[in-house]
């Protein structure tokens, strides 16, 4: 098996969250020299100008990230008006991480039944979300916000100006259900 299609892949899929050398060595199950040279070969690969990614050592953490070079394309990628209309999953991520703010992308997935850091990657560089703090939670995640620009996208002035989401208390349905059941008999 090819072990740096494997780690590329690992890499991929991390996200920003990244993976550190231990992970690497647990998951491809290989000590720390090879880890270290794998990660050299597919870096030293990314170095290449056909390839718009590298990998970046961040916060204790191997991840790709683009080329700097390359900065005046992303920017007008998300500067490009037609680029600025949300998909749905996108307004559901929005959603919930106004309704629930702070949040981890773990708790944004857990909600969502799906991965979503694709997507929080991508409102964040839109500037609708921001990076906030760490959670306390192991492995010290990223928290979500909003910002001010999501607050002007849809028209608040603050984050309190959003509508009300009706609480369901299940308790309280079930015994109104209960106590109309024998009512009718």
């Amino acid at each position: 098996m090819n072990l740096i299609g494997v780690l590329e892949g690992i890499l991929f899929v991390v996200g920003d969250e990244g993976v550190n050398l231990k992970q690497i060595c647990d998951i491809l199950k290989v000590d720390d020299a090879e880890a270290k040279r794998l990660l050299l070969e597919l870096k030293q690969q990314y170095e290449n100008d056909n390839h718009g990614i590298r990998i970046s050592y961040l916060g204790d953490a191997f991840k790709l990230t683009t080329k700097k070079e390359h900065k005046e394309y992303y920017q007008k990628l998300i500067e490009n008006p037609d680029s600025n209309t949300l998909s749905g999953p996108a307004l559901e991520i929005l959603a919930i991480v106004a309704y629930n703010q702070p949040i981890t992308r773990v708790e944004i997935d857990e909600m969502r039944g799906t991965q979503s850091s694709h997507m929080i990657r991508k409102l964040v560089a839109k500037g609708l979300l921001k990076t906030c703090g760490k959670s306390s939670m192991p492995g010290r995640p990223n928290l979500y916000a909003t910002t001010s620009e999501f607050l002007d996208y849809f028209g608040l002035s603050t984050i309190n100006d959003l509508p009300k989401i009706e609480s369901t208390n299940e308790e309280e349905k079930e015994k109104e259900l209960f106590s109309s059941i024998y009512k009718e008999l």
